[in-house]
């Protein structure tokens, strides 16, 4: 097969490709975000302490991480077919890629936002911050550099969910590594096509370091600002405190 010939599947292979992966982790993002936040404010000592609540978002989570990919496609055709309209083509395979990798993306984000200093959460706390305040001006601006690694390492792994979707119908790079280059033995385009993953993969991870380092230099750099920031914003309500004592 000649470069002239492999061009056009390349390029639309690369395009579907995106598009399951953009979708995807648009929707994992926006849906896991919360899920996360929601399982660290549940825990036991968390801000909406519900033992119950955590110990089922926990559970759902987990069945949703340990279950095999291909396997989760499988089981969500009906869904699939329910939403889409049919099981096969890249906006089918959007659907089990963001499903899967919601509850992936909640784990890191659960992750990132324990590591947010415990003393900044209390000190909003004793000036009267409500949780909404809590999580919007300290749990996600001190998780931001964690985030958006893990929306980095959460962009790879679709990448490669993306490529064993393509192998039961989905399009993009996996689809056209089986169909030209194992079953056709189109061994050079195959090796394109894992040499064009590799590349993509590579300036996503180095994109995703570079931002988060960037953000973390930042909040060092700024040192105590952004918690004097908060302890001037809540100065009224420590007044008002200080006033009924």
């Amino acid at each position: 097969m000649t470069w002239s010939e492999m061009q056009p599947l390349l390029s639309d292979a690369c395009s579907q490709t995106f598009t399951m992966v953009l979708w995807s982790t648009v929707i994992a993002v926006v849906a896991g975000l919360p899920l996360g936040i929601l399982l660290v404010l549940t825990d036991r000592g968390g801000l909406l302490q519900n033992v119950l609540a955590n110990k089922v978002i926990g559970q759902i989570v987990n069945v949703g991480r340990s279950m095999p990919f291909i396997i989760l496609m499988v089981a969500l055709m009906t869904f699939t077919r329910w939403v889409t309209g049919t099981t096969i083509g890249t906006t089918a395979a959007i659907v089990p890629l963001a499903i899967g990798g919601i509850p992936f993306f909640a784990r890191l984000v659960e992750t990132a936002v324990r590591e947010v200093d415990q003393g900044l959460v209390e000190a909003v706390q004793s000036m009267g911050g409500n949780t909404w305040t809590i999580v919007r001006k300290v749990l996600v601006p001190e998780a931001l550099p964690s985030l958006i690694a893990s929306t980095t390492t959460t962009i790879i792994a679709l990448i490669g969910y993306s490529a064993m979707a393509g192998t039961v119908g989905g399009g993009g790079l996996g689809d056209l590594a089986v169909r030209y280059g194992y079953q056709r033995f189109e061994t050079e385009l195959m090796w394109i096509t894992v040499a064009i993953l590799a590349v993509v993969i590579s300036l996503i991870q180095f994109a995703g370091d570079f931002a988060a380092r960037s953000l973390h230099r930042r909040g060092a750099r700024s040192g105590p600002a952004p918690k004097l920031r908060l302890l001037k914003a809540g100065e009224p309500a420590a007044a008002e405190i200080s006033k009924v004592a």
